[in-house]
């Protein structure tokens, strides 16, 4: 005999509210780098998001007009005795981004500094080379 249960999701949240703290879904999105690019006449200027991450830990690569960016950001165990942790949503791991730009980019002329979580970038545009000279017959 089958039986029939009716779904309430008022019953879930009860249950979860004065058992356990709340729980959320487990399929949490995974973390990417939130960044701003504004164009200037001569170079790209990046702010990209890394909350956590510290300096030694950034890597920016630049090849042709893609720019990669990666970082990993660790956990600090500073759980004191006697307290017990219930929940922590904070990310820890390794986070990338890679995207194009329209213009090549001149990785010598560039530069980066990361400053409370934001790392600011300032990327060169590469100076167009003619393709050849047209010579003059006299």
């Amino acid at each position: 005999m089958n039986q029939v249960t009716r779904y309430s999701p008022l019953d879930d949240l009860f249950r979860g509210f004065f058992v356990k703290p709340m729980d959320f879904p487990s399929g949490m999105p995974t973390q990417q780098i939130k960044v701003d690019v504004k164009e200037q006449p001569d170079a790209y200027l990046v702010h990209a998001e890394l909350p956590g991450a510290k300096k030694e830990d950034i890597h920016v690569e630049i090849e042709g007009n893609q720019v990669s960016i990666r970082s990993e950001v660790k956990q600090e165990k500073d759980v004191k005795d006697g307290e017990r942790v219930l929940r922590s949503e904070r990310y820890f791991g390794q986070v990338s981004r890679a995207f194009q730009l329209p213009y090549e980019l001149d990785e010598g002329q560039s530069t980066a500094s990361f400053k409370d979580g934001v790392l600011e970038l300032k990327l060169a545009k590469k100076v167009a080379q003619p393709a050849s000279k047209r010579l003059n017959i006299e």
